[in-house]
């Protein structure tokens, strides 16, 4: 059957997600300079919470519905702890798409969000391999305030690394989120992450993935990051404790060359969200490779 990231939409995992993902776009905007943003595995781009298919999973009622009851619930106590900025912006990037639509039930997914977030001088590449998503990707970027500056290619993402890396600015971003499907999957992601890296050493590379078991994470982290020099990191947040039966116990972005805005905020916003989410996992900003002394 053919992933669907409609049944997922908007769960504490897109919310951990997309929060550390628009941080990593803030950080590279520091630069005047442009950048490439190039996302490997886009998906539909707008998603309706209220449709059919995420109201049968409700994933979305502990992520983003569950984190806007705990902010407004908060503002009304007057809480002595500010929203962190991060999780301000993620949630301010949402309420400015809704009202854009007048549709409260539609959640963004990562296309969108970077879409609307990137200036004049940035540039973008939404890779998707599936033709029905592919159109679908295309009319939600149609619908947005900020018109894609390249239009959707409907291709393999993996391939796209080694067509379009390294950009002509020499600054860019590449976001991989595949669905974790197949078992190939993983070895596609490091023989990606591998080729981009050998193309493109300075560029920032992303990679999302499950927290299932945490040991199991740790190994694939492991194996997909072997052979890798360059500094890197990642950023863990798991809602239910390691090894719970839930099955999808926390989210985790494998950052490589992380900016150094994205490495010393990010503790602090994953603490808060999960006070805010409830959490009963904890979360970690853990090094792989560490950042060479100059």
């Amino acid at each position: 059957m053919r992933y669907r990231h409609v049944f997922h939409a908007g769960n504490f995992a897109d919310v951990h997600k997309h929060i550390a993902l628009l941080q990593l776009i803030e950080a590279m905007k520091k630069k005047d300079k442009g950048f490439l943003f190039l996302d490997t595995h886009a998906g539909e781009g707008l998603y309706d919470l209220a449709g059919p298919d995420a109201r049968h999973s409700a994933e979305s009622s502990a992520g983003i519905a569950r984190l806007e009851t705990a902010v407004a619930e908060a503002a009304a106590k007057g809480a002595a702890q500010p929203l962190h900025p991060a999780i301000r912006f993620y949630l301010d990037a949402v309420d400015r798409m809704r009202r854009r639509h007048g549709q409260r039930s539609l959640y963004p997914g990562s296309p969108r969000l970077v879409a609307d977030s990137l200036r004049d001088v940035d540039s973008v590449a939404f890779v998707e391999v599936d033709p029905p998503t592919s159109r679908a990707l295309q009319r939600a970027l149609e619908a947005g305030e900020v018109p894609p500056r390249l239009p959707v290619l409907n291709a393999d993402g993996y391939r796209t690394i080694l067509s379009l890396l390294p950009p002509p600015t020499r600054r860019g971003l590449t976001f991989i989120d595949p669905p974790y499907e197949s078992r190939e999957e993983e070895q596609s992601v490091a023989t990606a992450l591998a080729a981009g890296l050998q193309r493109f050493e300075t560029g920032v590379f992303a990679v999302w993935y499950p927290i299932k078991k945490q040991r199991d994470a740790d190994l694939m982290m492991e194996r997909i990051t072997r052979g890798i020099t360059r500094p890197t990191l990642t950023a863990e947040f798991c809602l239910h404790e390691a090894d719970h039966a839930a099955g999808l116990n926390g989210s985790g972005m494998l950052v490589v060359n992380p900016p150094w805005d994205f490495v010393t905020g990010t503790q602090a916003w994953q603490t808060q969200l999960g006070s805010l989410l409830g959490a009963q996992g904890g979360s970690r900003v853990h090094w792989l490779v560490r950042e060479k002394a100059a």
